[in-house]
């Protein structure tokens, strides 16, 4: 099972924003996925968002293992940009993701995956971000 740390500093912007019981979802926000807010080859693989959800979407089967056991959940397709040693963190009012390799993301966005879907449903496309 991958496995991700997560800050103290994360895990205190997690409480404070009521998430640490729900179940979260890493993704790849390049446009691909149905939580996606943005999109275009740009951004493929350099820009991610944790989405939260009341339960899991099995199309995020991998849980994402950590040593607070907050429910992190993931894709094949979402771990191809993250190599071992997969890090959130907190800071400057930012969450930044890295691997062991690189820096990934300085803007991982936190967004509610059922408001997602219902601006969605509504024909909304404003949260939509071409490159």
């Amino acid at each position: 099972m991958p496995e991700i740390k997560l800050t103290p500093a994360l895990i205190d912007l997690l409480r404070r924003k009521d998430l640490l019981q729900q179940t979260l979802v890493l993704l790849a926000d390049d446009g691909g996925g149905k939580y996606s807010l943005h999109g275009g080859a740009c951004s493929i693989g350099e820009s991610f968002t944790i989405v939260s959800l009341l339960e899991p979407d099995p199309a995020y089967p991998i849980k994402l293992t950590n040593q607070q056991n907050v429910a992190f959940w993931t894709s094949d397709y979402d771990l191809t940009f993250c190599e071992p040693g997969l890090t959130l963190d907190y800071r400057n009012g930012s969450i930044q993701m890295k691997d062991r390799s690189r820096f990934i993301d300085g803007g991982v966005q936190l967004a509610n995956g059922e408001k997602i879907l219902a601006t969605f449903n509504q024909g909304d496309a404003s949260a939509e971000v071409g490159c």
